[in-house]
């Protein structure tokens, strides 16, 4: 079973994730074009990359300095969730072993400092929308849901690497579900990764190429 999920199934789950996202971007692309059509008469890169910029930097905009501290954490969650799966070591290993890509590797006691931290600012996230009321009242069962399949490969991983536990088990299990989160990533909010900068863009084109005001 380690061996189908460790190899094919990895192979599955990265082509339904590179396909899903590029058909979903092409049928929103597609889409945008049919309804809004005028919308690209505005389109105007500095303002797109301006505007992509400043909501990467901590901080950066005015939203963002109300709330300091969600920020920081939201920045702590995101840079965590990208750094570990693509420069763990051992997840290196793979890369070359399936993929002949071999990325620069971060020392093991970062991955530990960044593991714990995604899993701890995920739970905060959580139990944000739980006791916040203007959160709340926007968050469905399906967001949890969202926010739990995402850390489930962090504490799986994080498991598997102390060997607490059955060893294979949790490593099967830390495998599964990263699989499984690369294969609803196209299809859930969980998209956002990477419409984040195609609607960080479209709200530069309309607000600084069209009225010519700050997005931030």
């Amino acid at each position: 079973m380690y061996e189908f999920f460790s190899g094919p199934m990895l192979w599955i789950a990265f082509s339904f994730f590179l396909f899903g996202l590029a058909a979903n971007i092409i049928s929103t692309f597609t889409l945008s074009r049919s309804k809004d059509r005028i919308f690209y008469n505005h389109a105007n890169a500095v303002w797109g990359i301006k505007s992509v910029l400043i909501w990467l930097l901590p901080l950066g905009s005015v939203s963002m300095r109300r709330q300091p501290f969600f920020t920081l954490i939201g920045f702590m969650f995101h840079i965590s969730l990208i750094t570990v799966p693509l420069f763990l070591n051992a997840h290196n290993i793979l890369w070359d072993e399936n993929f002949g890509i071999s990325l620069w590797s971060i020392p093991d006691s970062i991955s530990d400092i960044l593991t714990i931290a995604c899993i701890l600012s995920g739970i905060f996230l959580m139990l944000r929308r739980a006791v916040k009321r203007e959160v709340r009242i926007l968050t469905e069962k399906r967001d949890y849901a969202l926010i739990i399949i995402t850390l489930l490969p962090f504490i799986t991983g994080f498991l598997a690497y102390r060997q607490w536990g059955d060893y294979e088990t949790i490593l099967l299990l830390h495998i599964v579900t990263a699989e499984i989160l690369l294969i609803i990533i196209p299809f859930t909010k969980l998209s956002h990764m990477i419409f984040f900068f195609f609607t960080r863009l479209f709200i530069g084109f309309e607000m600084g190429g069209r009225r010519g005001t700050k997005t931030w």
